[in-house]
């Protein structure tokens, strides 16, 4: 196809839109997708040829959703809406994919049963987060919820902003995971300090920290293994 002529030049059930509408979303490739969300192509190039060439310079959906705005931005074409429009996506893929964890998984009985479940998501953050994990009586997970992005320090993880989410959801216990972008999940002083806080504050609001967990590249460190809590 002449990457310079236009979509509605096209014939029609070779248009990504009409064909979807005609035949099914199964039957489009990964670019004719990409180009329905993106809508439009730039000067000299329509969008199925743009989108083809997205995920051929991120080597395909899974290189492009985990890429950050200066990565999606630094493609001749892309600028910031396309490029809000590309991590919405990724983003969505993340959460999607997170509930359909939760729901797989019965009840949390180790370590390594959160780490099933936050690992595939966390270890491609480029910054730190901390996300909140609130089980009820049978372990069971009620809710998931990032409460702090940046580096973390006893200073801005606040014991009420996470037990406040926590009430909410009438959990009896909690277990909270953050990731070390340097891929090395050791925990720092400053992790250890959090940890104790956290666990003390759940003392007294009848919510028990179970564990925190330390994300790093493809591997993790449970302070309850390590008897910290």
């Amino acid at each position: 196809m002449n990457n310079s002529i236009k979509v509605i030049d096209i014939p029609e059930e070779e248009r990504p839109i009409e064909k979807l509408l005609m035949n099914g979303p199964e039957t489009l490739s990964n670019a004719e997708l990409l180009a329905i969300i993106l809508r439009t192509g730039t000067r000299g190039e329509n969008i199925i040829s743009l989108s083809t060439r997205i995920l051929s310079e991120f080597n395909g959906l899974d290189g492009l959703l985990e890429a950050g705005l200066n990565e999606i931005t630094s493609i001749k074409g892309i600028k910031n809406i396309k490029a809000s429009q590309i991590m919405a996506i990724g983003e969505l893929v993340r959460r999607i994919n997170m509930l359909n964890l939760v729901k797989e998984r019965k009840s949390i009985v180790s370590p390594s049963d959160i780490a099933e479940v936050v690992m595939k998501e966390m270890v491609f953050l480029k910054q730190e987060v901390l996300k909140l994990i609130m089980l009820d009586t049978k372990n069971n997970i009620v809710g998931i919820k990032d409460v702090f992005k940046g580096s973390l320090n006893t200073s801005i993880v606040h014991p009420r902003e996470i037990f406040k989410e926590a009430l909410k959801k009438s959990s009896s216990s909690i277990i909270i995971c953050h990731n070390h972008p340097s891929g090395d999940p050791t925990p720092s002083k400053e992790d250890i300090n959090i940890t104790i806080r956290l666990k003390e504050c759940g003392k007294i609001m009848g919510i028990d920290l179970l564990d925190h967990l330390i994300i790093g590249k493809n591997k993790y460190i449970s302070l309850k293994e390590k008897g910290i809590i």
